[in-house]
């Protein structure tokens, strides 16, 4: 098709008015991103994206993020308008229960949406992790004269994107790696929610990102398609350093009483204004939702373009498949892990010879894994050393070396957490984890929330769990952080009693659709009897299960019952032995994932915790909020509802009434009151 500037500019003024209209219909949304951008978003998708609306998963696509997802009725409109599963009648629907067009893009919700956003900065950041995984597996399958992965990542992003903190963490590693395939178009409009963004922003952004390692480029008017095209072309052909191209736009571009204000950010321009402002643009001012039949003709060009785009990759990918058979098998398994399951058998078995911290077990079961998944990449916020998820003998990341399996993010734990966000929406990278200390999750809770909320397979490794930490004191000491987690939808928690658990629980989670967290011990923790691994394993796996049992007990129905996880566990076992001793019969059960445990048929969570057996106490070194659940009206959690203190833990542990006597005083007591003890 001849694309004459006339048919340009309506195609761009049929997103401007899509927004516009979808906006004033809901009445709700936030129409004025759409209007600045559409000539900068329409300039990409037309002349540089590589993507198939046919086939929204093409592995080689080109990825797109819109992380300044307020703005999402500019996505939901290129989506409908290049042929994805999206109807106008989905675009009328914006906002509206069950539609496909909610008020900010959602991961899975929506054909083509590659994450979601809303919380600004996090799919800024979220796109550095694609690049990352594009870089990881380009050096990983790529093989001279067969580039099998070989795409861009791109991202709209905004003023509120480049002020947030997990946005900066990101970008500075995005620079300091060289990710040279990202590509940031930045909606340089000036405004805010508020007002002007000088009132909070008046640094020099391009000085900024130079600083960070960052190419940047200007385009000084926001609808100059052909400058905008330049500029973009010049990105591409900077290799060796991601780019950043500030694009002055002007936000409610078009509306004579609302453009180039606040007026135009979140709220529709309003009936009487949308009329006006579509009689600036020359457009049907009563037509609403009008998608001229030539404009649809060039966007729909997306689709034989993008399906010629497939056809080449997948030929070039099957000659890649028949000369590299081996490569081929990784690949296989990077994209469907659950085809793979020799791997289990190499899991570390440990005996009860000496002590173990669950972090150090948890290394060597991460070890054990990754040997079998060559695409399984992670990192730490500096910790390393403490948190023990080194892979073995791989190389780290570093300046301008960005291919590697030990990603090293420095101290940026919430640009951490949404990176990994983004290696694991991209695809191909297996189980993508990232590791600090328990207490600094509430850095990274934003991006647990999101990889939470669109249920991806993202793995947070925790160490240094409780009060157990010891000297370091309260600030280092989590108390409310495991329940805080738990309360996560899609979130699945463990905390492993010992060595044999922990490997259960990396079993588990490599099995486990849902994002994970791994909550593990400083610690020296005993080790659980070893002759029944195996039946430890699955006990993870359910999410709890009978870990001890009085041989008195009839019919399953002890006198009480003690819950407890990690490091807990030991002093539930020895109180155990004590009432043994003074006639209570008791069963102590392991709950290391609540959520698998809830998971369970109602026959197996009954035979575990029988409901006849109302004298329940619960352990663990947090809050006890939430055990309620678990332990019913008579039962008695015993916890830490206060902050920690610095002092050695074994001091800790007394202090704070846990212990092995206390646990045993709190049994003996209710089953005084309500137990005639045989």
């Amino acid at each position: 098709m001849n694309v004459t500037h006339d048919l340009q500019t309506r195609a761009i003024n049929t997103i401007r008015t899509l927004a516009m209209d979808a906006v004033q219909k809901a009445n709700s949304g936030h129409p004025g991103l759409p209007m600045g951008a559409a000539a900068m978003a329409y300039t990409l998708w037309t002349r540089h994206l590589r993507h198939n609306p046919t086939d929204p998963h093409w592995a080689n696509r080109d990825r797109f993020v819109l992380s300044a997802g307020h703005g999402s009725m500019l996505l939901y409109a290129l989506l409908h308008l290049t042929g994805y599963d999206l109807s106008l009648d989905d675009l009328k629907n914006f906002r509206q229960w069950g539609s496909k067009t909610p008020g900010h893009p959602e991961y899975r919700h929506t054909a083509g949406v590659e994450t979601t956003t809303g919380p600004l900065g996090q799919g800024g950041a979220n796109a550095v992790g694609m690049a990352l995984a594009e870089a990881f597996l380009a050096k990983t399958f790529n093989r001279e004269g067969y580039p099998i992965v070989d795409h861009y990542t791109y991202a709209i992003v905004s003023d509120g994107d480049l002020m947030e903190g997990v946005f900066i963490e990101a970008c500075a590693l995005a620079g300091h790696w060289g990710l040279g395939k990202l590509i940031f178009l930045y909606d340089d409009n000036k405004i805010t929610l508020d007002g002007a963004a000088e009132m909070t922003f008046t640094e020099d952004v391009a000085q900024r990102f130079q600083s960070q390692g960052w190419h940047t480029l200007s385009v000084a008017d926001g609808n100059d398609v052909e400058a905008i095209d330049q500029a973009i072309q010049a990105a591409k052909a900077v290799t060796d350093k991601p780019s950043l191209i500030a694009v002055r736009t002007i936000i409610g571009y078009g509306s004579p009483n609302k453009a180039n204000s606040a007026k135009a950010h979140g709220s529709p321009l309003g009936a009487e204004e949308v009329r006006l402002t579509k009689r600036a643009y020359g457009w049907a001012e009563d037509a609403t939702f009008l998608v001229p039949s030539d404009a649809l003709e060039h966007f729909r060009e997306a689709v034989e373009r993008g399906q010629a785009q497939q056809r080449e990759w997948q030929a070039r990918f099957e000659a890649w498949r028949a000369a590299f058979p081996d490569l081929a098998r990784q690949w296989d398994i990077a994209h469907n892990p659950a085809q793979h399951t020799t791997w289990t058998k190499d899991l570390p078995v440990y005996s009860g010879d000496k002590p173990i911290a669950t972090r150090n077990a948890g290394g060597d079961a991460l070890n054990a894994i990754a040997a079998h998944f060559p695409t399984m990449i992670g990192g730490d916020a500096d910790l390393a050393g403490s948190t023990k998820t080194l892979i073995k003998g791989a190389p780290s990341t570093a300046h301008r070396q960005p291919a590697e399996r030990n990603l090293r993010f420095g101290v940026r734990e919430h640009g951490m957490a949404a990176i990994v966000n983004g290696l694991a929406l991209h695809g191909g990278i297996v189980k993508p984890y990232a590791a600090t200390f328990l207490t600094f999750s509430d850095y990274m809770r934003g991006a647990v929330r999101l990889a939470a909320l669109m249920d991806i397979p993202t793995v947070f490794v925790f160490t240094h769990d409780s009060i157990g930490l010891g000297e370091d004191g309260p600030t280092h000491q989590p108390v409310e952080h495991v329940m805080s987690l738990r309360a996560m939808p899609n979130l699945h928690v463990f905390r492993p009693a010992d060595a044999n658990e922990t490997a259960g629980a990396w079993r588990a989670i490599m099995q486990c659709s849902h994002p994970c967290a791994l909550v593990l011990s400083r610690q020296d923790l005993p080790v659980l009897h070893s002759d029944n691994v195996e039946g430890i394993h699955e006990g993870v796996a359910r999410g709890g299960y009978v870990l001890a049992e009085s041989p008195r007990v009839k019919k399953g129905m002890p006198d009480a019952i003690i819950l407890a996880t990690g490091s807990e566990v030991h002093l539930a076992l020895e109180a155990f032995a004590m009432l043994e001793n003074i006639g209570v019969k008791v069963r102590v059960v392991s709950m290391p994932c609540w959520e698998l445990f809830d998971a369970q048929d109602e026959n197996y969570r009954e035979a575990v915790l029988p409901s006849d057996v109302p004298l329940r106490v619960s352990v663990e070194a947090g809050v006890t909020l939430g055990w309620q659940k678990y332990t019913g009206q008579i039962g008695v959690p015993l916890g830490v509802d206060t902050f920690g203190a610095s002092a050695p833990y074994e001091r800790l542990y007394v202090e704070y009434g846990l212990t092995a006597e206390a646990v045993a005083k709190a049994v003996a007591r209710l089953v005084d009151e309500f137990v005639e003890v045989d």
